[in-house]
């Protein structure tokens, strides 16, 4: 959700901040955010050096979907300078020393241990993610459909759209609108997907087993 984010807020006392795009996971599971030269929050913590700190992340479908939110992360602990400006137009390097961490996903919110975040590792499709699928949606609606054809046929009764929703290393997610209210469908990889080059393969894989069932269905 992190390395992807195109929706994060920094809040610190009495100051909020839209930082999307300034932060990044580094490769020792820590939380950096680069402020830029010149603002408010900047000139705060070049003064106070460290603050209590919240960071809220927004998980945004790339697609256009009723509900676009999938879900949300937020992240307390104390937030430091890693660096002092020698001038006023150098970025405030920052870390968050992570204290609590909750995830809010279908409905549920999962308290995370900081040492399970630290040893955590983004799924290797996370920052290709809002291409691929909005790539699958606009240009391979047929694909879509094919898809569909593994899904249970009762599932499919009354709906009036399907896109694709979700995708990461173990498959993808196909959102079903009705009338009232939406259905969230995973078809599941035969094997996890390491890098993205090997995405073709397993949708190839998923493609044969839908046709295998629409030849099930016709007979």
């Amino acid at each position: 959700m992190l390395a992807a984010a195109d929706s994060l807020t920094l809040r610190i006392p009495g100051i909020e901040a839209y930082v999307a795009g300034r932060h990044v996971v580094t490769g020792d599971g820590r939380l950096r955010i680069d402020l830029p030269a010149g603002c408010h929050l900047t000139h705060h913590l070049g003064q106070q050096r460290e603050t209590v700190a919240m960071v809220e992340v927004t998980d945004l479908a790339p697609t256009p979907v009723r509900n676009r939110v999938r879900g949300r992360g937020t992240l307390t602990g104390w937030l430091a300078t890693e660096n002092v400006p020698t001038d006023s137009d150098q970025e405030l390097v920052t870390i968050l020393d992570l204290a609590t961490a909750e995830l809010t996903a279908d409905g549920r919110t999962t308290s995370v241990d900081p040492d399970a975040f630290v040893a955590a590792r983004p799924d290797p499709l996370a920052t290709a993610e809002a291409d691929l699928l909005c790539h699958l949606d606009h240009h391979h609606p047929q694909t879509v459909d094919r898809l569909c054809q593994l899904i249970p046929a009762h599932h499919l009764q009354g709906v009036r759209q399907v896109r694709p929703v979700r995708l990461d290393r173990h498959g993808v997610v196909l959102r079903l609108e009705l009338a009232r209210g939406d259905r969230d469908v995973r078809l599941r990889f035969g094997a996890p997907v390491r890098h993205p080059d090997h995405l073709g393969d397993q949708i190839e894989a998923l493609l044969r087993q839908a046709h295998g069932c629409r030849s099930r269905r016709a007979r």
